[in-house]
């Protein structure tokens, strides 16, 4: 036990948890992005092969608040039709943690979300495209297969929640639900497969409590938004991480 706490870097351990109260608060108010806006971070001080663990264990512990909080939210017709194929998208992930590369398909998303600035004119359109319940099943598979790899891939559903109608509470909510259950496929099938260790842990729950904080502060602000506000920031937050994704699979493959 001595040993673990010596090979703990608890400046670290400040830096996740006020990464985690910002990004997550900025993740509330936005519909999302607060892992993915956490991976460049991460990829610098703790190396690409520890960040996705850190990042999805951090949010699976932030997500019980955020469930709490807008509960009366949730749109359970969305949740049903994504868990299920999300749960084994994650578990497949997993087991290929170390051995897939998926540079080709972050860089597809990565232009998807950017031209989302295109689609809704930055808000002016509610909808781009219409979407249907079932799209959620095909959805949920292959959002939870690059988010196990990459640990963050939550804006690249926002498109598809705005096109179905769901805004502000409800996209928060149910987001936060149906992460959780994906959350739990991720995390048990990270431990499982041994990329989980005890260091790794607690990097992780050091980032959920943070998450945590950020996520009450964020519910507060979101309550004073009006819906266009939210679509703009939803937009933006989107094309930030289209971004990113895009930086970080091009530096991959050079």
């Amino acid at each position: 036990m001595t040993e673990l706490f010596l090979n703990i870097d608890f400046l670290l351990i400040l830096i996740l948890f006020f990464a985690g109260v910002l990004s997550f608060s900025i993740s509330t108010i936005s519909g999302g992005g607060g892992a993915l806006m956490l991976i460049p971070l991460l990829n610098f001080i703790v190396g690409t092969s520890k960040t996705a663990p850190i990042i999805n264990l951090g949010a699976f512990i932030s997500r019980p608040s955020r469930i709490i909080i807008f509960w009366k939210n949730i749109v359970w017709k969305v949740f049903w039709y994504y868990v299920p194929s999300a749960m084994l998208g994650a578990v497949i992930a997993a087991y290929f943690f170390s051995e897939m590369k998926i540079a080709w398909l972050q860089i597809i998303i990565a232009l998807f979300l950017i031209s989302t600035f295109f689609q809704y004119r930055f808000g002016k359109k509610e909808r781009s495209f219409p979407v249907r319940l079932w799209h959620f099943i095909p959805l949920g598979f292959l959002v939870s297969i690059v988010g196990t790899f990459t640990g963050g891939m939550g804006p690249i559903l926002n498109p598809f929640y705005l096109n179905a109608g769901i805004t502000k509470e409800e996209l928060v909510g149910t987001k936060a639900a149906n992460s959780f259950f994906l959350g739990i496929a991720q995390i048990s099938s990270y431990t499982f497969f041994g990329i989980l260790n005890t260091e790794l842990w607690i990097y992780g729950i050091t980032l959920g409590i943070g998450a945590t904080f950020g996520n009450l502060i964020g519910k507060k602000l979101l309550a004073k938004m009006s819906n266009l506000l939210f679509r703009k920031l939803v937009i933006l937050i989107m094309v930030i991480s289209g971004v990113l994704l895009l930086i970080k699979a091009v530096l991959s493959l050079s």
